[in-house]
């Protein structure tokens, strides 16, 4: 099994992760959030982080933190990270926007409106930052006892 640890270890941080969201959103909105298990970007922590994130931690523990494989696997997490809160998180706010333009725009005519913009797409700093600690305590976890 400790063969296939870099690609297990960071699905099941994954997996965990978007089950900890629904958990999360579901209480915060007092209604079970089905969307989160299946998609959707944003949200506390961030997952994209954690699945990179976790894969950098593996690859700490099974080939050293000074191996050029986790020096490549923490340069991308990096870029990875860095674009959910810049990027994504200007996209987001774009998405605003458009949206609230778009309905003043089209209050009495609906129908003409299109399609609403998907609105939660990056991630605030905290978010970020609470993937990459999920990312180190799930990915410790795995390797310890996987």
């Amino acid at each position: 099994m400790k063969r296939y640890c870099y690609i297990l270890i960071p699905f099941i941080t994954l997996l965990i992760c978007q089950i900890l969201k629904f958990i999360i959103e579901s209480w915060q909105n007092k209604k079970l959030m089905w969307s989160r298990l299946f998609y959707g970007a944003g949200g506390m922590p961030s997952a994209h982080t954690s699945f990179s994130f976790s894969l950098v931690f593996t690859l700490g523990y099974q080939e050293g933190f000074t191996s050029p494989f986790f020096a490549i696997a923490l340069i991308f997490s990096m870029i990875v990270s860095y674009d959910a809160m810049g990027v994504r998180l200007e996209t987001e706010r774009q998405a605003i926007a458009i949206n609230q333009l778009l309905d003043y725009v089209f209050k009495n005519q609906p129908e003409k409106r299109g399609k609403i913009l998907k609105e939660e797409l990056g991630h605030l700093p905290l978010e970020v930052f609470a993937g990459i600690i999920f990312a180190f305590i799930v990915s410790t976890f795995l390797n310890i006892f996987l």
